[in-house]
């Protein structure tokens, strides 16, 4: 049990030293840092309350007093967008972790299984996985209303389909391993192979596609609030702020293109990211 540990050990940190040196993971990891941390610590950074109003400075060009400038009712743009990283970026975890919380016990019981329970299982994933995941969201929103709880819920269900026939496709392979059939042999249970001895084997592809889906389920839950139907306003979400600046984009094009911005390099560091995982977790990419 001790060498197998350490044997463990050493592949973790083989992989976390082939990802340091992999720079656009590592620049993507920095900037990921940089926006946690201001999201985090935003009421000790931010200049002025998201929620502030002051017509007399509404739009107000990028200056000193507002580096990202202000918008129609004089909100500091630059605090909001700091507010709107908690928001954000609770969106993206939150929404993969609930479509994990379904989709990994899903894939997992019709890999480990196979046959009919596999069949039943995948047909019904296959009914969801028949309407695009955006356009499932999309629907569900619309039928359980807006709001950030009920936006987690939408982008969270609209991202199961792929994921269970992730966790499927992973475990396929490797069910009829010899130690799989050996853990078998002895009795042991069903959820004591698939805990201990499959799903360690597995988190390789899971990782990676957990840390490439944060970033599709925050663009999900932008475009949601951008049609109205996510967060809505005056939080200070990155899509709703996008949705609220559309009608000035031509006069004050700063309101569209600093969110935006904000959006898009946080989804770029989160699939720099993990194309990093990609290259250091994967044997078959190993160098």
């Amino acid at each position: 049990m001790k060498r197998r540990k350490g044997n463990s050990n050493s592949l973790w940190h083989d992989a976390w030293r082939r990802l340091l040196k992999n720079r656009a993971a590592v620049i993507g990891m920095c900037w990921m840092a940089v926006l946690i941390l201001s999201a985090v610590f935003a009421p000790l950074i931010a200049p002025y309350d998201y929620a502030a109003q002051d017509l007399g400075a509404a739009y107000t060009p990028p200056c000193w007093a507002h580096p990202f400038g202000t918008d129609n009712l004089g909100r500091d743009i630059f605090s909001r967008v700091l507010y709107g990283g908690r928001i954000s970026l609770m969106l993206g975890l939150v929404s993969v972790g609930i479509a994990w919380l379904f989709a990994g016990p899903i894939g997992a019981i019709a890999g480990y299984y196979g046959g009919r329970v596999d069949s039943v299982m995948m047909r019904f994933i296959d009914v969801f996985q028949a309407i695009p995941g955006f356009l499932l969201s999309v629907a569900i929103a619309a039928a359980i209303g807006t709001g950030m709880f009920n936006c987690m819920i939408a982008v969270g269900i609209g991202s199961i389909p792929p994921c269970a026939r992730l966790m499927r496709g992973s475990i396929l392979p490797i069910r009829n391993i010899e130690y799989i059939e050996a853990a078998q042999m002895v009795n042991a249970r069903d959820r004591r192979v698939i805990f201990r001895h499959i799903l360690p084997n597995v988190l390789a592809p899971v990782i990676i596609n957990i840390t490439m889906s944060v970033g599709g389920a925050m663009l999900t839950a932008a475009a949601l609030s951008f049609i109205g139907l996510g967060v809505q306003p005056p939080s200070p979400e990155w899509g709703a702020m996008l949705s609220g600046a559309r009608s000035y984009i031509r006069k004050y094009p700063y309101m569209v293109c600093i969110p935006g911005a904000v959006i898009f390099s946080a989804v770029l560091s989160l699939n720099m990211i993990g194309d990093g995982l990609r290259d250091a977790l994967d044997p078959k990419l190993r160098n």
